[in-house]
């Protein structure tokens, strides 16, 4: 089974994962937001599985430095493309492990999806 971590390289609840990650040996791919993007259709799949509100980062600078018409009545649509032309507006981390998603960085939220 592959494992994915989706990010941003200097987030610190990204280095926390990752750091919780390797001190159990779990090998996973670290997918970059800023060097690699994301599809469309991968970010499609998560909102669909997760609900958008769920993926939006909506406590981060990026989306609170957006003017107020762009963040007044979202819909899932809207949502999508804010997130694909600013990649650090999807909530970090996001783990892909498998067919299972795990939206954010918590390390019962880790024990649970990889046992102790």
């Amino acid at each position: 089974m592959t494992v994915t971590i989706f990010g941003i390289k200097n987030c610190d609840t990204m280095k926390k994962a990752r750091s919780w990650l390797d001190g159990r040996g779990t090998a996973y791919r670290f997918h970059d937001y800023k060097a690699e993007s994301i599809d469309r259709a991968r970010l499609e799949r998560w909102c669909a599985e997760l609900g958008w509100e769920a993926v939006l980062n909506r406590a981060g600078t990026t989306f609170r430095k957006l003017d107020d018409a762009e963040k007044q009545e979202l819909t899932a649509e809207k949502a999508i493309a804010l997130m694909l032309k600013q990649p650090s507006m999807i909530k970090r981390p996001v783990l892909e492990n498998g067919s299972k998603l795990v939206v954010g960085f918590k390390p019962e939220l880790y024990e649970a999806e990889f046992g102790a």
